[in-house]
Order: C-alpha cells, then sequence, then structure tokens
C-alpha cells in the first residue's frame, strides 16, 4: 500500500537534538520553509502533522510558532489556528529605506581605505553569482547575492550595523524570492557589478550611488510584483493606487 507523502516533506527531521534545543531546531526549520516560501504567505500551519513529520511534541512546534509571529512570519488567531503571514509592503518600504541609508554610507566608508581583501572577496563573489545565474540556481543565487552584502558589513567591522539589517532580513529575504527572476538575475549582478567597479576605482560618491541605484531597482520590480500579485501581500491591494515610484524615497 502507498504510504501518502506529508505535506510537509520539506522539513527535515531532527537527527537527535539536544532536550533543550528541539524548540529552536524547530524555529529553525520553520522559519526557513517560510522565507523559502516552502510555505507560503496565507497558508494555514497544521501544527499536528509538523508533530509528525519532525517526530517531536506539540510543545517546541507552539513555542517555535509563537518566536515566528514575534518575528513577523506567523499569524497566531485565538481558536482559528496559525498561518503564514502575508507579506507587508509598508514594512519592506521602511526595511529597504533603513538598507539603502546603511549600505550607501558602508560603501562609501570603505573605499579608499586598503581593500584588496575586500575587492578579491568581491570579485569572487560575483563570479559565483554568475555561475548561479548561468545555471538558473535561484537558491545559490539568493545565497551570493546575501554574502555580497555580508561581505561589505564584515569590512566595516561595525557589527551592531549589521545586526539591524540581519534583523529586518527574513521578511526581506521573502519579498526579495517572490521577484526572483532570469531577468532580476540579470539586472542584479550588473548592479553588483557596478559598485564593485566603483569600489576598485575608488570613487565613493559613485559606489554609494551605485548601491542606492541597486536597492531602488529591487524596490521598482517589487512594487510592480506587489500590484500584479497582491494575494501574496497584507496590503497589497494598496499598491495598485499608492504603489508607483513617488511613494517610495528613490534616489
Amino acid at each position: 500500500m502507498k504510504t501518502e507523502e506529508s505535506p510537509y516533506h520539506f522539513l527535515a527531521r531532527p537527527a537527535a537534538p539536544a532536550r533543550g534545543n528541539v524548540t529552536i531546531y524547530v524555529t529553525d526549520v520553520l522559519r526557513q520553509a517560510i522565507v523559502t516560501l516552502e510555505l507560503k504567505p496565507g497558508e494555514i500551519i497544521d501544527k499536528g502533522a509538523i508533530c509528525e513529520r519532525l517526530g517531536v511534541s506539540r510543545f517546541p512546534v507552539s513555542e517555535a510558532l509563537g518566536r515566528l509571529q514575534a518575528e513577523g512570519l506567523v499569524d497566531i488567531l485565538p481558536q482559528r489556528g496559525s498561518t503564514v503571514s502575508y507579506v507587508r509592503i509598508s514594512d519592506v518600504l521602511e526595511y529597504m529605506l533603513i538598507r539603502k541609508a546603511l549600505e550607501s554610507e558602508a560603501v562609501r566608508v570603505l573605499v579608499g581605505n586598503d581593500t584588496p581583501d575586500l575587492i578579491e572577496a568581491l570579485r569572487l563573489n560575483l563570479s559565483y553569482q554568475r555561475a548561479a545565474a548561468e545555471l538558473e540556481d535561484q537558491e545559490g543565487f539568493h545565497d551570493r547575492d546575501l554574502e555580497f552584502h555580508d561581505i561589505l558589513f564584515e569590512a566595516m567591522r561595525f557589527a551592531k550595523i549589521k545586526s539591524i539589517i540581519e534583523s529586518a532580513r527574513a521578511n526581506l529575504d521573502r519579498a526579495r524570492r517572490l521577484i526572483i527572476t532570469p531577468r532580476r538575475l540579470a539586472y542584479s549582478i550588473a548592479e553588483h557589478q557596478e559598485i564593485f567597479d566603483q569600489i576598485v576605482a575608488g570613487d565613493a560618491v559613485k559606489a554609494a550611488a551605485a548601491m542606492r541605484a541597486h536597492i531602488d531597482s529591487v524596490m521598482v520590480e517589487l512594487l510592480a510584483f506587489a500590484r500584479d500579485m497582491p494575494q501574496f501581500f497584507a496590503d497589497g491591494d494598496q499598491q495598485l493606487a499608492v504603489g508607483d515610484r513617488d511613494n517610495f524615497p528613490f534616489g
């Protein structure tokens, strides 16, 4: 007799986590499933099926969902259960503005310093981005995209700035994955290349401008996607009326 596949077959069962680490493990695997869109915005979460798939009790699953609710990734409704939260464009707009301010300043500060290791790390990263794009490896490209920006922050050695960016990353990652297409990959590589070229040239003003233009480009595409596919967003319908370039601080 054929066994019916678990609806959560993409969740990896823990090998043998320590007693105190079960909740952490469940939180991590559910967060990853939400961020990678294996669990889609608006999807109902079946706690019993998750328990069965992961081989854990209901307590760590409930605790994990509570933590993910605090991160804005899960909605828990009394007497109605839990669902994957919709992406909020209004939140993404704020997070992207924070990113633009911090990352453009990070690039400006780094240019002109003795940065041969930084330049080599970025050069290698760009080669990996191109390889992932050629293979149509969206997941691999996404990871290398994040790494490109992380390299810049690590070169600054400002841990607090990096932590501010990472605190907003989960919801930003969901939003950005929605618009990963071969065209977006090509644009991102070209935009990263321009940032890199200006760093190599030692032009702080142009490097910072290239970073701002890159983030603006992603935001334009995301707003267009929200207007076309409002069902993925908590406030997608609003973008039909106000989701144009004039509503985000571009430039």
